[in-house]
């Protein structure tokens, strides 16, 4: 991993910055309709809520390297979702992504959360395929999970006690 990163809690002011990342380091996958829709699932709330579980990188000159959108759940606290995750592609395979997610579990962890649980699309094979990496089950893909049409996969992974 690129050791020249600066690992930090998100704040508010740093909405706009992740907003920005979310067109080019999707490579306007879906168009105009997929940059809308990836902004629709980072609202400035998680900036303002979620914090103190979540978790931004960021290269010498302050730009973003990679985010991490997490909480834990209100209705099961021994569960925790990691919400939404992006690192720069020109990063990709550095293990800034793993380094987030293991930040991430160690956080909960202390917590007693014991599963996390995230979800992407049936097309997203990449996001199916790195999950499966950090140890995550894969369900099979749920219809209209997200609404009509909107099909998910979900991934839960188990994590020992402290």
């Amino acid at each position: 991993m690129s050791a020249d990163l600066t690992f930090r809690q998100p704040t508010e002011d740093d909405h706009a910055r992740v907003l920005a990342a979310l067109g080019p380091w999707w490579g306007g996958l879906k168009g105009e309709a997929g940059a809308k829709e990836r902004a629709l699932l980072v609202p400035r709330l998680y900036f303002q809520h979620f914090t103190t579980t979540s978790r931004l990188a960021e290269r010498p000159d302050g730009t973003l390297a990679a985010f991490l959108i997490g909480f834990v759940s209100q209705t099961d606290p021994a569960t925790a979702y990691i919400h939404f995750v992006g690192v720069d592609p020109q990063l990709h395979g550095q293990g800034i992504g793993r380094s987030l997610y293991e930040w991430f579990f160690g956080q909960v962890r202390d917590s007693g959360v014991r599963k996390v649980k995230c979800i992407t699309s049936p097309q997203n094979t990449p996001s199916r395929a790195y999950h499966a990496r950090l140890g995550f089950s894969e369900s099979e893909v749920l219809p209209d999970y997200d609404g009509p049409g909107l099909d998910r996969v979900a991934f839960t992974r188990a994590l020992d006690a402290a």
